[in-house]
């Protein structure tokens, strides 16, 4: 006849209690999947009462979507202000980039937003990562037009004439869109027309080239 210890004893109710935990377990993890679901399609929707209540029950507030987009870059990326607030306040990543590598900051400014960009800033958010094709938040800014977007970065240590992908500056990329105030706003700030890129282009060509005449006539003035 078999001895059974104490400890083997201990063992077969350990085991016995964790089959009987195991269902419930799974339910709770199918339940927080499904809560983390349902964050996305909320902050996708820009319902900011409904991601709110999502984030109490304990959805995690760095759930991303199939593009690798949180819902902190859903909310920058339409620039709604409110949501983007109830996510910080929640401690949403805000570096936390999507699949192409675009973060929140790049977001909100390629969508002009400058007072969720200065939001984001005093939350940590960092201005020199690079996306998937090479380009920062400032110039997403420059070529939108966002002269207060590009005071910021600016402030925050952003070089003027900083050499991007293929040579191009932010002067070229605001010139190249026809933004003229912005063009104005960067000659202002220093920026150097006589710069040229990987094929020998200056801002004046790109304005040029795009017959944006109003940033053309700006940069041909001395």
């Amino acid at each position: 006849m078999k001895t059974v210890t104490p400890q083997k004893m201990l063992f077969a109710l350990l085991v016995s209690a964790g089959a009987s935990l195991m269902p419930a377990l799974a339910q709770q993890g199918a339940d927080k999947i499904n809560l983390n679901g349902e964050l996305v399609l909320a902050a996708k929707a820009g319902r900011t009462e409904r991601v709110a209540a999502l984030l109490a029950q304990g959805a995690a507030v760095n759930s991303r979507d199939r593009n690798g987009d949180s819902p902190l870059n859903m909310a920058a990326s339409k620039g709604n202000e409110a949501l983007a607030e109830v996510l910080l306040q929640a401690g949403a990543d805000v570096n936390l980039a999507n699949i192409a590598g675009v973060t929140p900051l790049m977001g909100a400014a390629f969508k002009g937003n400058a007072p969720l960009v200065r939001k984001l800033m005093a939350a940590g958010a960092r201005i020199d990562p690079l996306d998937r094709v090479k380009k920062n938040a400032a110039i997403y800014a420059a070529g939108v037009g966002c002269s207060e977007c590009l005071a910021e970065f600016l402030r925050a240590g952003a070089p003027v004439n900083a050499r991007m992908d293929n040579d191009e500056t932010l002067l070229m990329w605001a010139a190249g869109y026809g933004n003229a105030a912005t063009v104005q706003f960067l000659l202002d700030q220093g920026a150097d027309r006589s710069l040229k890129d990987n094929r020998g282009k200056t801002a004046a060509d790109m304005a040029r080239d795009g017959n944006f005449t109003a940033a053309l006539r700006l940069l041909e003035n001395s």
